[in-house]
């Protein structure tokens, strides 16, 4: 099994034969970065783990450089840190009982920029041989550059393969930028409260994020909480922690749909519903 970077990783928690572990995915997450996949895909971690007809994959696109650092990582260089990252997703890897965990290396700059055919390739190639039945990946409306990229990456190597393979349902999901605002027509609510106190341990071993100053242990728990309380008004809770997700499938379901002008119709959708309750009023 080979990737086209030289800085790829491949991790089987299990040790088991890795064409077995990419075969046998059920849910997979392709993120941007180290510690992503924990907070975008954590409903496919949760809903695979300790059952035995699931399994999650996750694959990491990007080399985890240029992130923040201070304490202990105050002093390490790029490369350095590059490494601790790639140990740590290993380890998260092994605490969420990941099938496989793939890191294909490739700065940035390379996902970000369009007709990169090894990136693209490299996903495909996953893609192919794992047919998962749930796909997580950003949302479209992320306010970070790489996400969105790696996002788009995903869409050409899907509408590359055969309609018959792709995956049965892409979710675009919450990092950095949440989506409470979407209409609750829009919204994909994920139950996130089958294992709650799993959440934890999966985040707390990216240390040198935490380190550096960036709790998303306590904030994600947070999050979910509140995503959960605050989601309507004039019910009680059904579950007490919820993610939020757009639903992508329409994108890798139908080729000729432009991706900018799905995107925006969100946004279309939210700007009327904002004029239309503010009118209604005057």
């Amino acid at each position: 099994m080979n990737f086209r970077h030289p800085k790829h990783d491949l991790f089987v928690p299990d040790s088991s034969d890795p064409w077995t572990a990419l075969r046998r995915v059920t849910h997979l997450g392709i993120v941007s970065h180290q510690d992503d996949l924990e907070i975008a895909a954590y409903h496919g971690i949760t809903e695979c783990f300790h059952t035995a007809n699931k399994w999650f994959g996750g694959v990491v696109v990007t080399d985890g450089s240029g992130s923040p650092r201070k304490g202990p990582y105050a002093e390490y260089s790029d490369d350095e840190m590059q490494e601790v990252r790639k140990l740590e997703q290993r380890k998260a890897a092994f605490v969420g009982e990941y099938s496989i965990m793939v890191q294909l290396g490739y700065p940035s700059e390379m996902v970000k920029t369009s007709r990169q055919p090894d990136v693209v390739a490299d996903i495909e190639f996953l893609l192919q041989h794992a047919q998962p039945e749930v796909l997580y990946m950003h949302n479209l409306c992320d306010r970070h550059d790489t996400h969105v990229a790696t996002v788009l990456r995903c869409i050409e190597a899907i509408r590359s393969m055969n309609p018959e393979v792709r995956p049965k349902k892409v979710l675009g999901c919450e990092v950095w930028r949440k989506l409470d605002w979407l209409l609750t027509d829009d919204k994909e609510m994920l139950w996130v409260d089958k294992f709650p106190h799993l959440l934890r341990p999966l985040l707390g071993v990216f240390d040198s994020q935490i380190s550096g100053g960036k709790r998303y242990d306590l904030a994600e728990e947070g999050l979910r909480h509140a995503n959960a309380t605050y989601f309507d008004s004039h019910t009680t809770d059904k579950t007490s922690l919820l993610t939020f997700a757009m639903d992508l499938t329409p994108l890798v379901q139908d080729d000729t749909i432009d991706v900018e002008e799905y995107t925006v119709g969100y946004v279309q959708r939210l700007e009327a519903d904002v004029r239309e309750r503010v009118r209604k009023f005057i």
